[in-house]
């Protein structure tokens, strides 16, 4: 199959600004006719459909400097066509084109009533222009092959937070006058939004919701769908399982992410369910809802108490999330099941510290508690799972606790296909950069995200959250850039901006440089701070719609996936 090449062909800064401006100057002589042949433009003669197309056009050119900077399809483009057709009219029509016809602009109710129609019409015209642009881009013939020497090849892999972040951040250079081909590569088409991971498990969200396609996030990056084994830096080339050619590089990106970490604890790696991808939190799901189907017409007090019983492991944020949005997800349905008392459900946390969420100040870390508390959940504070079973977890202060649910959150390491690479290791087996992101003792190899170990200015390390991946993506995209100018990387510096862990029931906790949040505002802070971070508008809508949708209605307690001890079973023969 032939692979699209979308960044070296990306027309220039001049060159948007031209389909820009024909972009608008198209969609005002549309808009602009429209109105003037029922009237709306009369206070300018026969010509005001003219003077729209001009304020078109002018409103296309301003389309392409800015709204062109950055890839984007057409719907994302409509958008801000259409913030540029409301900025227009409240620049020309509102104010300089009464002021040219000797009238005082007042910005009164009147007076944007008296221009009600071109409001309408720019609106119109702003959205249409948006629309035509990336077509026009798309369309602008590529350069010819012989033109210029092949573009220098990176190859980014990891579909994360850090890899997609690469990807679209030499996007933008590709658009600022670089040649870079990019080729990016992951075992998941998707860019999967990891904060709302534990609001999947509680059916508060829908999966998909949270996943963005890699291909329409980094529209202008070669994709390849693909399992990585393997990197042999002596040839620079990245190797795929068997099947697959090797893919060459010039440099290359590392952004492999995270697995679970299971420490040698009897049965733990066999029996724990983790929360790191959307199955796990469909599976986390499904567990619950078919142990409340089973606990509801149990007769026996001890295994409906082992089948009602929650146990998560780590007191972090996603130990802390997961507990709280299991004790939402169980009481919002249990109207569906009578036989089972609201009392009954029972939520564990196991954490090894003597306070929770170590992420946060002690003060918050001690509200979250006392919030939790407060409905029930227990805490096993200062102690840490030793093993579990399919019935059981023991805790190595001795206790055993029946359950059948039992979440792993308690740790993660870096991605074990690192263990192949010659260069040099930190912690758990991360690859060890300086701080412009370079790996120490591999030629022309980066290393970003949750598998990197990155110095920070205080002699620590980067934490491996999303902000951090999502910003050492765009600086190693720089610094490619500037070492292939032969110019000098910069250091890698960023200081977390604010954390914040949902407690279920609309309240949260958090904080913004230094400043604590809690309760009703840290949690609507929560929302809106990480709905403007999903990619992609369409997913914002989404997930909009099912925040509104779940405080309307009680969740669904329809089972998706298979049964639990086997695939799903095939149907009777005859049915349909």
């Amino acid at each position: 199959m032939r692979l699209r090449e979308h960044g070296p062909a990306a027309p220039g800064g001049g060159v948007r600004v031209a389909l820009g401006m024909g972009s608008g100057l198209a969609s005002g002589l549309a808009v602009g006719a429209l109105m003037g042949s029922q009237g709306l433009l009369a206070y300018h003669g026969g010509y005001g459909w003219a003077v729209f197309a001009l304020y078109a056009a002018v409103v296309g050119v301003l389309l392409g400097a800015f709204a062109g900077r950055w890839p984007s399809g057409p719907a994302v483009s409509a958008a801000g066509g259409l913030l540029l057709g409301l900025l227009g009219w409240a620049v020309w029509w509102l104010t300089l084109d009464p002021w040219l016809r000797g009238i005082t602009p007042t910005w009164s109710v009147d007076a944007a009533t008296a221009v009600h129609p071109e409001l309408v019409g720019s609106l119109l015209q702003g959205t249409l222009a948006g629309m035509l642009f990336p077509l026009a881009v798309r369309g602008f013939p590529a350069r010819p092959a012989g033109e210029a020497a092949p573009a220098p090849r990176v190859v980014i892999v990891g579909g994360g937070f850090g890899g997609v972040g690469a990807a679209r951040r030499f996007e933008r250079l590709n658009l600022r006058g670089h040649r870079i081909d990019v080729t990016l590569i992951s075992d998941s088409n998707y860019l999967l939004f990891t904060p709302m991971l534990a609001e999947v498990a509680s059916g508060g969200l829908e999966a998909q919701h949270i996943s963005s396609p890699v291909r329409a996030a980094a529209s202008h990056t070669r994709f390849r769908h693909g399992r990585v084994i393997g990197v042999d830096v002596a040839r620079r080339r990245v190797v795929l399982e068997a099947g697959n050619e090797p893919v060459g590089y010039e440099h290359l990106v590392l952004a492999v992410g995270s697995v679970p970490h299971f420490p040698e604890l009897p049965g733990v790696a066999e029996h724990a369910l983790t929360l790191k991808s959307l199955g796990d939190a469909v599976r986390l799901r499904d567990r619950v809802l078919r142990l409340l189907e089973r606990a509801d017409q149990e007769t026996d007090p001890a295994e409906r108490r082992r089948l009602l019983t929650f146990v998560v492991a780590g007191g972090g944020f996603a130990g802390t999330e997961s507990v709280a949005e299991l004790y939402d997800l169980t009481h919002d349905v249990l109207a569906f099941y009578p036989g089972i008392d609201p009392d009954e459900p029972r939520f564990v946390l196991v954490h090894s510290d003597e306070r929770i969420l170590p992420e946060l100040s002690e003060s918050l870390g001690r509200y979250a508690l006392e919030k939790l508390r407060s409905r029930g959940i227990e805490f096993r504070l200062g102690v840490r799972a030793a093993g579990a079973t399919a019935r059981s977890v023991r805790l190595d202060s001795g206790e055993v606790i029946e359950t059948a649910t039992f979440v792993w959150t308690a740790g993660n390491r870096p991605n074990p296909m690192l263990r192949t690479l010659p260069g040099e290791s930190g912690r758990r087996g991360a690859v060890v950069v300086d701080r412009t992101l370079r790996a120490f003792g591999m030629d022309r190899v980066w290393a970003i995200g949750d598998c990197a170990q990155i110095p920070a200015d205080d002699g620590a390390f980067h934490p491996p959250t999303a902000q951090h991946a999502m910003r050492e993506g765009r600086a190693v995209a720089d610094n490619i850039a500037a070492v292939l100018k032969g110019q000098r990387p910069m250091p890698f510096r960023f200081r977390t901006i604010g954390t914040f862990v949902a407690l279920g029931h609309r309240t949260a906790a958090g904080e913004i440089r230094g400043r604590p949040f809690s309760g009703l505002s840290a949690w609507l802070l929560w929302r809106g701070i990480y709905l403007a971070k999903l990619p992609g508008v369409e997913r914002r809508v989404r997930v909009l719609l099912d925040w509104v949708l779940d405080a309307a209605f009680p969740r669904d307690i329809v089972v998706t996936g298979p049964p639990a001890d086997g695939p799903a079973p095939l149907p009777e023969r005859g049915a349909r």
